[in-house]
């Protein structure tokens, strides 16, 4: 389940290495390529809300093998497009692939792991999340710049076929499946509002000549989603319920996990971006940078589930999001004089702090939910991490180019570390309202 999780988050980071020679090789202006990296994550934010309904209607083992199915075909026709609208509209199916693969992945784990495992077992499906988006920038650099942009794109099939074979004999099949009817009303809601609200900052971020539009675009997608979210709560045959939000435990990771997820997108993208273009470095050498994230990361993965029973959750997210705001803060006062070594040190503690908090977050959300209920649950978590995460570099762009018009480039970046620190202040004063026990059954 994770390397299918690793595949999806990593496709939806890896492109941005390789869009100037994409560019180039379809001839097409670097607004037009972008759509390759927004066109996924909107595909992907529209198609989660049916991936619950579909693991319930036709078996979660289904789902997912022909998700990775479909993934791995879209993936190498993409490597193997002649034109930018055939690598456009693979790009589209591998979205939706990507929208069942990954809330199917975490079902199948969730609703078959007992509450006392339920830490273990997150620790193990997080990883994905964390590792690709600090991975891609480095296996991207080195792919585009030692092979070609095809590889980015090739590098799933092997992991594909791979997950599908060990997938087929593993997973067990489903028993029973539902025949609940679909609430097409609520999908038609909150997909166009996920999409409005994605393509709307999309817009935004391409300047003042798509802004109103954009402008436009959110506030009808904000608008849906508020329609959906009374919907939901009012239906008798919901798309997903959303009765779990009644639990504290589970809304905090909605609020301030949402927050946190645009952190964990949108700040390797803006360190890769300012050292690529203010300090003026080559794709490889930034990855190489970058690279410490994800050894932050890894090396702190052992420790994760002692320092959460150590501490408790609540006492993990208190730290781990310290550390976050801290590296943050660090990192807005770098420039081209900064040691190399500052540099690493600031993203090694930067990793270290977002994969304890992503574990923390994703253990202690479904501690308090019961199994029959975690399908819908899982679905909500799903929409809000994807949300955030394809909000991240969006934002970012946004209001970095909003800084420059006043403050210049450079100052424009610092403070985009600085509000990166912030998105983590929030959901540290929502932790700092739990109870201490909080998510104590699954540590123990």
């Amino acid at each position: 389940m994770a390397s299918s999780l690793f595949m999806d988050v990593l496709d939806g980071t890896i492109v941005t290495s390789a869009l100037p020679k994409m560019s180039q090789a379809f001839n097409t202006s670097a607004a037009t390529i972008s759509l390759l990296v927004s066109v996924y994550m909107i595909s992907v934010a529209v198609f989660i809300p049916l991936s619950g309904w579909l693991a319930l209607r036709f078996g979660k083992k289904n789902i997912w093998l022909f998700a990775v199915v479909l993934f791995t075909l879209s993936s190498l026709a993409s490597a193997l497009s002649v034109n930018f609208s055939m690598l456009l509209s693979m790009r589209l199916l591998q979205g939706i692939a990507g929208s069942m693969m990954t809330p199917t992945a975490r079902l199948i784990v969730l609703e078959k792991t007992p509450n006392d495992q339920m830490l273990r077992m997150i620790s193990y499906l997080v990883w994905p999340a964390l590792v690709a988006p600090a991975l891609a920038p480095v296996v991207g650099g080195f792919l585009v710049t030692y092979m070609s942009w095809h590889w980015i794109f090739l590098i799933n099939v092997p992991i594909g076929i791979v997950a599908s074979l060990i997938g087929l004999h593993l997973i067990p099949r489903d028993t029973e499946v539902e025949k609940r009817k679909f609430d097409v009303t609520g999908f038609l809601e909150l997909g166009f509002g996920s999409a409005f609200v994605l393509a709307g900052f999309e817009l935004i971020s391409r300047g003042q000549s798509a802004a109103n539009l954009g402008i436009t675009l959110l506030l009808i997608g904000v608008l849906l989603i508020l329609i959906t979210y009374v919907h939901l709560k009012k239906s008798s045959n919901p798309l997903f319920s959303i009765s779990a939000l009644t639990i504290k435990t589970f809304r905090i990771s909605q609020t301030g996990g949402t927050l946190f997820n645009i952190t964990v997108a949108g700040l390797p993208y803006v360190l890769t971006i300012l050292l690529q273009t203010i300090f003026g470095w080559s794709a490889a050498k930034t990855g190489w940078y970058i690279m410490f994230i994800f050894i932050g990361n890894i090396g702190i993965k052992p420790f994760t589930n002692p320092i959460i029973r150590k501490l408790g959750f609540k006492g993990a997210l208190i730290s781990s999001l310290g550390s976050l705001i801290l590296s943050a803060v660090g990192l807005s006062f770098i420039n081209k004089e900064t040691p190399a070594m500052i540099i690493m040190f600031l993203a090694l503690i930067s990793g270290a702090g977002r994969s304890l908090t992503f574990t923390a977050y994703n253990g202690l959300q479904f501690t308090e939910i019961p199994p029959t209920d975690r399908n819908s649950a899982n679905t909500l978590t799903a929409v809000t991490q994807s949300m955030g995460q394809g909000l991240g570099i969006s934002l970012m762009t946004v209001l970095i180019q909003l800084f420059a018009l006043s403050l210049g480039t450079i100052k424009a970046y610092s403070l985009g570390f600085i509000i990166l620190a912030l998105f983590s202040v929030v959901p540290l004063i929502e932790v700092l309202a739990l109870p201490k026990n909080a998510g104590q059954e699954a540590i123990e």
